[in-house]
């Protein structure tokens, strides 16, 4: 892929230029796409700051009548209001411009009109520079970063995103009601269920892990979400039903570059969300959507390359680590209180991460220990396979953030030297109350991770990848729309603890 990390904008009188690196070989490979394809719109998206893909469309007309990269759309983007975007303008400064980068252009998976489908980056109409709170902008900054400090050329990420599939959800909340409702077929709480008839198959709380139809009755969707996926251009390694009794899946994709694996991740939760409602399901990647039962993560692999050689590898190492990798390790456990900010970034999250169980919330690193939040995957002996796997994330987080906050704290790592100490190979459930006091863990609220936040930000703002305006929009809209909106309405269990007072 050409590097397109450092375009810009130029002035032209009033009109809006830009040095985009945009070739006649880019256009031509797109206009091939629509002839091939009778393509009939062109579908423009780009992510708001918590993490959702936003989108319009245009008639494919507007980007093919004039195929000259100088001149048109590819040099003066398309305008939008910034101001009804999530976490980014206010209504006096809310025009924005939308600039489409031709290396992502595909046919659009899910539309059944033939749509071309075109990921944008985002820039300020004034300042003609990229905008400091477009999240694919902080992933470029990150991945440039690395490359400019001459520790690595490119790291490499691997993201394991679980989600559930159910059949049926209601929530809702008014001032005088508060309530949710989850339905799967799977569910074991419908083993009794009268279903015309019910054929039973429904697998036990926690044991959904991998077992075979009838009682993985998701199969074949998952089949076919893979099979989708892999059209779309992601390349699938493996999928499988997860723990969780009702419809918990896990669909891995092969690893690849930040800013690509980022792209491919709202890719993938297009995909699924949309390919459950084909078959008239829903699918969430909301962490902690069940009670007593397994939440959804997203253990994160991650690694350093320079040419063709991975720096986290020594065969003499422990785990076959080198010392890079075990400073990066340093660095990714005393931010990870603040990393966690980005990567677990909702309430919600952290009803996954609870003290006791299988919940990855010890900050310590292992070889082979599931509850350590740093795991050193052992399945394979190959230098090329030697990688660090963050598990405390969780598919709710901007992956473009998450990403490039976990990479900036293994950075800091290495840069300082941050020490990790010893692993603990030990079964940290079976150590005695005075050596497990002695392990510190992730924070036990979204408010603890957003107060670590505060505290402990100047290692993202190393390279101006993340910018104080980045961090100060999170606070803000974590503690004012996620924290203090939980905070302010009474639970529904609250009324079984305490109505009767």
């Amino acid at each position: 892929m050409a590097k397109r990390s450092k375009r810009k904008f130029s002035a032209e009188k009033d009109t809006l230029r830009w040095d985009n690196n945009v070739t006649s070989v880019d256009l031509k490979r797109i206009n091939d796409l629509v002839k091939k394809n009778n393509i009939k719109m062109v579908d423009v998206k780009f992510n708001d700051l918590p993490g959702l893909w936003q989108h319009f469309s245009l008639p494919v007309s507007e980007i093919t009548e004039d195929l000259d990269p100088s001149r048109g759309i590819w040099t003066e983007g398309v305008g939008f209001d910034g101001s009804s975007i999530r976490g980014f303008q206010k209504i006096q400064e809310s025009d924005m411009i939308l600039m489409l980068d031709p290396s992502t252009a595909k046919i659009d998976p899910v539309c059944e009109v033939p749509t071309l489908s075109i990921i944008c980056d985002i820039y300020d109409p004034l300042t003609r520079q990229p905008y400091t709170k477009d999240p694919r902008y902080v992933a470029k900054k990150a991945a440039e970063f690395v490359r400019e400090e001459k520790i690595a050329d490119r790291s490499y990420w691997g993201p394991e995103l679980e989600f559930f599939l159910f059949n049926d959800i209601r929530f809702d909340q008014t001032e005088n009601c508060g309530y949710y409702f989850i339905d799967s077929r799977e569910g074991k709480w419908n083993s009794g269920k009268e279903e015309a008839p019910n054929l039973g198959y429904k697998p036990r709380f926690k044991e959904g892990y991998f077992p075979v139809p009838p009682h993985d009755s998701l199969q074949d969707i998952r089949s076919l979400i893979v099979l989708k996926l892999m059209e779309a251009g992601i390349p699938v390694e493996v999928h499988h039903h997860e723990v969780a009794t009702a419809g918990q899946c896990e669909i891995d994709m092969r690893y690849g570059s930040l800013v690509q694996t980022a792209d491919n991740c709202l890719l993938y939760k297009y995909i699924i969300k949309n390919m459950a409602r084909k078959f008239g399901m829903t699918a969430t990647f909301m962490p902690k959507p069940l009670f007593s039962d397994n939440g959804s993560g997203m253990h994160t692999h991650q690694s350093l390359w320079r040419g063709n050689k991975n720096l986290f590898f020594d065969e003499k190492g422990y785990a076959g680590l080198s010392q890079i990798a075990k400073y990066y390790i340093g660095g990714l456990l005393k931010h990870a209180p603040a990393v966690l900010a980005f990567a677990a970034p909702t309430t919600n999250s952290y009803k996954r991460l609870v003290p006791g169980y299988e919940a990855p919330v010890n900050l310590v690193y292992s070889a082979r220990n599931r509850s350590a939040a740093i795991r050193i995957p052992m399945y394979s002996n190959n230098p090329k396979a030697k990688r660090v796997e963050f598990r405390p994330p969780d598919p709710s987080s901007n992956p473009y953030l998450a990403f490039s906050a976990m990479l900036m704290a293994g950075i800091d790592g290495i840069i300082n030297k941050i020490d990790p100490g010893k692993a603990l190979d030990k079964n940290i459930f079976q150590l005695s109350a005075s050596e497990a006091k002695k392990i510190p863990t992730v924070p036990s609220s979204l408010l603890e991770s957003i107060n670590a936040l505060e505290r402990d930000h100047d290692f993202l703002l190393r390279g101006n990848v993340f910018t104080r305006d980045v961090i100060d929009t999170w606070v803000e809209y974590k503690k004012e729309i996620e924290i203090d909106g939980v905070r302010l309405r009474p639970h529904p269990y609250e009324f079984h603890l305490y109505f009767d007072i």
